[in-house]
């Protein structure tokens, strides 16, 4: 059973910087894909980010951009999630997630989720 702990998520004003990891613990973790997921109250659960695991490929969503970076510590078995220039409207809880099967790429299925951690952007 993979489990995943977000961490890294604060309050920041609007053009600040932060940095989310997302450590996964569990037996053989080799995950096909990771992601980086948001949501915000009233909406769908957006997809951000992705990397796979084995070769750095990466893949955004066209709202972060240029401003998020989604990087892998194999190592470390962490996935990072580097935000710069926040804006209000990057204000969610997000999300890591991992993809054990990589049937599509992006990934469009994830098997095992963390339990979220906020990002509160002020204007």
């Amino acid at each position: 059973q993979v489990q995943l702990v977000e961490s890294g998520g604060g309050m920041v004003q609007a053009g600040g910087s932060l940095r989310l990891s997302c450590a996964a613990s569990g037996r053989t973790f080799s995950p096909k894909n990771m992601g980086w997921f948001r949501q915000t109250l009233g909406k769908e659960r957006e997809l951000v980010a992705a990397i796979t695991w084995r070769g750095g490929f990466t893949a955004y969503a066209d709202s972060v951009k240029g401003r998020f970076t989604i990087s892998g510590d194999n190592a470390k078995n962490t996935v990072y999630l580097g935000m710069n220039s926040l804006k209000p409207e990057d204000t969610a809880v997000y999300y890591c997630a991992a993809d054990m099967t990589g049937r599509t790429w992006p990934p469009t299925s994830f098997d095992s989720w963390g339990q979220g951690t906020q990002v509160t952007v002020s204007s």
